[in-house]
């Protein structure tokens, strides 16, 4: 039995957290891996970083988290690994982390988005000048196995000088998302977007094609789930806060989801978790053309891949009007990540990296 103690950066309500580590947490245990979870944020810290202002209860709130991070580790030698959901700490060097390993620590850093280069908090300007892109290069450095959600992810690492760097691909468990009904036009169409108030900005990339794409389709539905309050000239965006539930109850209604993405490095971190979402739920995933989403998608057969904005024109024209195009798609993309992206297949992976890792370290 390996043990690990898995230290996230949220709780299950947080997205990178509940893709990268909390889904796999059944299936390691089906693989001989006992873990333990530590967050940093509990529930009510993520509910709290996710409302605007409030920086005195945001600043106490991180204190406490600090604590509770801290004590987690007294016990750290009762593990044969820990490993690190982005960070130990979202402030400061990695000096924890080198003193772990000083003291023979197996250490691991999962990361899913390009934390190496520096973007402004969502939380704080506080937390926004104590973010370091540097710490994420000096625990490439640090770790014994840096495990990136993509591969370009995993080759920036490697040139970095990490010892040991894998991709390992995101799951998504379609027993939890329920198949879309079966496409047609008898009803209206709804176009969608599934995300957080950080990201949502990006809808601004393709804004004047949803534009006209809403004076020339009346009839067409726009829905937005965990966008806060975003307001988009011209088009009624219908607005939902998130939480697990609403978002299983979302994508029942979505028919097309919407990734735009900007043509930067910081996009080609990404590691396809929108797309992923919306092709498990039968919904016809409609993206940017960079990074990830160019391995993820199959142009015209599980989703549509767009560069210019009359890409993105023409390929919402023709899945708004094509109810039984929008079935295909549908249908092979659900089934593609049925057979590429079951959370115990990559779970398994996890598990065999987690003990090879081990075994090299102790044996060294």
């Amino acid at each position: 039995m390996t043990r690990v103690l898995f230290l996230t950066r949220y709780p299950v309500e947080g997205a990178s957290s509940r893709y990268r580590v909390f889904q796999y947490l059944p299936h390691l245990e089906a693989q001989g891996v006992r873990a333990d979870v530590q967050s940093f944020m509990d529930e009510p810290m993520y509910q709290l970083s996710l409302a605007p202002g409030r920086t005195g209860s945001k600043i106490a709130a991180t204190l406490k988290a600090t604590f509770r991070r801290l004590w987690a580790l007294r016990r750290w030698r009762q593990y044969d690994a820990i490993y690190l959901q982005r960070e130990l700490l979202p402030f400061g060097p990695p000096l924890v982390e080198a003193a772990l390993k000083k003291r023979g620590a197996v250490l691991f850093f999962d990361y899913d988005d390009a934390l190496f280069i520096k973007k402004a908090s969502r939380y704080t300007r506080l937390a926004t000048a104590l973010r370091s892109a540097d710490k994420t290069r000096d625990l490439f450095r640090l770790v014994h196995c840096v495990v990136a959600g993509n591969d370009w992810l995993r080759d920036v690492a490697r040139e970095a000088g990490a010892e040991r760097s894998i991709t390992l691909e995101v799951a998504e468990d379609t027993r939890r998302i329920p198949m879309h009904a079966p496409h047609s036009n008898d009803a209206r169409v709804t176009i969608g977007w599934l995300g957080s108030p950080s990201t949502v900005k990006y809808l601004r990339v393709i804004e004047p094609v949803l534009q006209r794409l809403a004076q020339r389709y009346p009839r067409v539905r726009w829905e937005i789930m965990g966008g806060s309050d975003f307001k988009m000239e011209g088009v009624d965006w219908q607005l939902n806060d998130w939480s697990l539930d609403r978002e299983v109850a979302a994508l029942g209604r979505f028919d097309i989801g919407l990734m735009p993405l900007p043509p930067e490095d910081w996009a080609k971190g990404k590691s396809g978790g929108k797309a992923r979402t919306y092709m498990a739920a039968g919904i016809v995933p409609v993206v940017s053309a960079i990074g990830y989403n160019l391995e993820l998608i199959r142009h015209a057969e599980t989703g549509f891949l767009c560069t210019t904005p009359q890409d993105w024109e023409t390929h919402l024209v023709r899945v708004i009007e094509d109810a039984d195009l929008r079935q295909r798609i549908a249908s092979s993309a659900r089934a593609e990540v049925e057979q590429r992206f079951d959370p115990a297949v990559i779970a398994a992976q996890m598990a065999e990296m987690l003990k090879d890792v081990v075994d090299d370290v102790k044996n060294r």
